[in-house]
């Protein structure tokens, strides 16, 4: 019996396989590593301490820039959450033939590199002369979102065939609650994926933040490039490790639920 090609079997693949991970998860492992660090001085180890994570705790701006980021994220997140899972249903469950067009504008964001997104976006508010503080970057963080919230959802709208809604319609339920109950309850681990994706996203993000962010509006990560360009200490490090920790946390989570909507489908 003939099998298909495995790359697994190809001399060498695992050590290529292991340089790249090496490349990319080195200076993480470093990072993480001298955030612990007691000494003063970034790259001399001067024992293990927790010291630069306290004083992290007590920092007055990091916890303003950290606020910032959660407040942004969080209504970025709905906000994009909201608009993408209704237009992923809404394309999915469309005959029209320019739902490949809708689908190619939707994927935009994920396309054009982000320095792009960010200029025209501050261009475009620059031209309406919008100065709305926190909001300007809401808005902008919402749109860069909205893919990262449909990818799942259309992911599970592909799945999941009409069969229930059908069902549904042919016991009279009219749209709306066709919609609001057999419809989203069944998207609900796909929604819940695609918002804890886009909240690290916008969480994490930099470029826009940096380009539209007014004073008073600065974000976590936007705060700790402006430490790095003061001079790198532990206090980055330490800093850096607890956002990448968040991050990890939430993205095996909403990576977890994507799997689940998919292994339901």
């Amino acid at each position: 019996m003939r099998h298909g090609f495995d790359w697994r079997r190809t001399p060498g693949f695992g050590t290529y396989t292991a340089c790249i991970f090496f490349f990319l998860y080195a200076p993480l492992v470093v990072l993480v590593a001298y955030s612990f660090n007691g000494g003063s001085l970034v790259t001399v180890w001067g024992g293990a301490s927790l010291k630069w994570f306290a004083a992290v705790a007590v920092n007055r701006d990091i916890q303003a820039a950290a606020l910032n980021s959660v407040i942004i994220a969080a209504a970025a997140t709905f906000a994009a959450t909201s608009l993408g899972t209704l237009a992923a249903v809404g394309m999915e469950r469309s005959a029209q033939r320019s739902s490949g067009v809708m689908s190619s504008l939707f994927a935009l964001p994920l396309l054009v590199p982000e320095i792009v997104t960010a200029v025209t976006t501050l261009i475009f508010f620059s031209s309406l002369n919008l100065r709305l503080g926190l909001m300007n970057l809401i808005v902008a963080h919402t749109v860069f979102c909205i893919p990262f919230a449909m990818m799942p959802v259309r992911a599970r709208m592909k799945g999941l065939g009409d069969l229930w809604e059908n069902a549904a319609r042919d016991l009279y339920a009219p749209p709306f609650k066709v919609l609001t109950r057999v419809t989203i309850p069944l998207l609900r681990p796909a929604i819940f994926s695609g918002a804890i994706l886009s909240f690290v996203v916008s969480l994490d993000d930099f470029v826009i933040s940096a380009m539209v962010g007014d004073a008073g509006t600065t974000t976590l990560p936007v705060y700790v490039y402006g430490m790095i360009r003061r001079g790198i200490t532990p206090e980055v490090n330490a800093a850096s490790t607890i956002l990448l920790v968040i991050s990890i946390v939430l993205a095996a989570v909403g990576q977890y639920l994507n799997r689940q909507a998919i292994s339901k489908s």
